[in-house]
């Protein structure tokens, strides 16, 4: 199927085939990576550059604000500390909530020299995330910022009837993460960010996630998963207070389910006001 620009880089956008064949020979020159996808290296470039500008506007955009950049002077990373964001597209996303993070420490604390490793990958479950963890201990973080679980509550085909993962293995895999960073990355904190409310309407109508893809999202699914994640004993962001039932559109793309930038800023701001 013939697909305009702007839908090659929707696919694009949360697709880092990059994280999947890292062992490849190759896998992570630009050429090759540009092939995987059928285009060109210099096309693969600028779609890269048009979102790492993205990213830096909002970065930009949030610190105009004196107090969000008072918040991001006091947040509790120490100099050379590495973050790591796990989950699935939405901190996969080119111009995730972590990506602006990046940026706001430069701007903000360039001095800091904080690292951040965007371990998010999209389409992920809970399941998926824990049998990849032992690499993100492996990297010993201080800090490691999960947000997880919008993959557990898919849906898939015309009539599903089930969530991909139910709620209850949701509340063990969640617990299964602590316990292997617990014994793996002791020294690691650890904060829980909820999966964001969604528009479930926008989802079915969509012509990738729900008319080709025939997938769907219901929020008492999210709502559920998001009950889970706070029985947990650390600090648990709860982005489906700061995005609302329902959403704003202006918080989503047109999809329904992904962030848009200004959801992703939505996201930062959240994580920033609970750390500080």
């Amino acid at each position: 199927m013939y697909m305009t620009p702007e839908r090659f880089a929707y696919r694009l956008q949360f697709s880092h085939i990059g994280k999947k064949v890292a062992e490849w020979p190759g896998a992570q020159d630009v050429a090759n990576l540009a092939a995987i996808y059928g285009i060109g290296a210099d096309e693969y470039r600028r779609i890269e550059a048009t979102f790492a500008a993205n990213a830096r506007e909002a970065a930009e955009a949030l610190l105009a604000d004196n107090a969000f950049a008072e918040r991001v002077g006091h947040l509790p990373f120490e100099k050379g500390a590495v973050v790591v964001g796990l989950g699935d597209s939405i901190t996969d996303d080119w111009q995730s909530w972590l990506e602006i993070l990046r940026h706001v420490l430069m701007l903000r604390r360039p001095r800091d020299e904080i690292r951040l490793v965007n371990a998010g990958v999209s389409g992920d479950t809970t399941a998926q995330i824990l049998a990849r963890f032992l690499g993100v201990a492996q990297l010993d973080p201080d800090w490691v910022i999960c947000l997880a679980g919008t993959n557990d509550a898919r849906l898939h085909g015309l009539k599903p009837i089930k969530t991909l993962v139910s709620v209850e293995e949701t509340a063990s895999n969640l617990a299964a993460l602590r316990n292997f960073a617990a014994t793996q990355a002791p020294r690691a904190r650890w904060v829980w960010m909820t999966p964001p409310t969604v528009i479930e309407e926008a989802i079915a109508r969509h012509w990738f996630l729900g008319r080709q893809q025939q997938l769907g999202w219901r929020n008492a699914d999210l709502i559920a998963i998001a009950d889970a994640m706070k029985r947990q004993p650390d600090p648990v962001v709860d982005l489906q207070a700061a995005f609302g039932l329902p959403p704003p559109a202006e918080y989503l793309l047109d999809d329904g389910l992904h962030p848009s930038l200004e959801g992703q800023k939505v996201i930062l701001r959240a994580l920033v006001e609970k750390l500080t």
